[in-house]
């Protein structure tokens, strides 16, 4: 898994708005990655649940949040609209997980990433990178704590 101090491996993906999105796209500003395993998944749901209720606070920390996973941009829009999610689920679909073993989370025989957060600095550096385990919704206080 990609190290506190590491450069963050630039990627472009196309997200659930049909847009194309960069790390490129964010320079100056605080990015946390939000690696997760599926749509529509009983954690996942819980763990975006958890960002829509406090995506407010990431804004006003001026913290992007972008939501990573190995699903098509077609299932990422249909979870963005079942959880009223705002900020963009990237499509890491083709090559599969391809962003996603750049960052270290990639699991090759189960064919998702992990549910891990990478925290991302102004600088293109990485703050954090939390490994939560996948049956483990993460703790938004904990990761909005370590963005500001």
């Amino acid at each position: 898994m990609i190290n506190k101090g590491d450069v963050a491996p630039d990627f472009e993906l196309q997200a659930n708005d049909d847009q194309m999105y960069s790390l490129a796209k964010f320079k100056g500003k605080k990015v946390v990655l939000v690696f997760y395993p599926m749509d529509f998944s009983p954690v996942c749901t819980n763990e975006h649940t958890c960002l829509v209720n406090d995506l407010g606070l990431f804004n006003q920390a001026g913290v992007q949040v972008l939501g990573v996973s190995i699903d098509h941009r077609w299932a990422h829009k249909a979870f963005a609209a079942k959880l009223g999610i705002s900020y963009p689920l990237l499509a890491d679909f083709n090559p599969r997980g391809a962003v996603a073993a750049k960052y270290g989370v990639f699991e090759e025989a189960k064919a998702i990433s992990k549910r891990a957060t990478v925290i991302i600095g102004e600088d293109g550096k990485v703050i954090e990178a939390i490994d939560h385990g996948i049956p483990n919704v993460p703790d938004v206080q904990q990761i909005l704590a370590a963005a500001k």
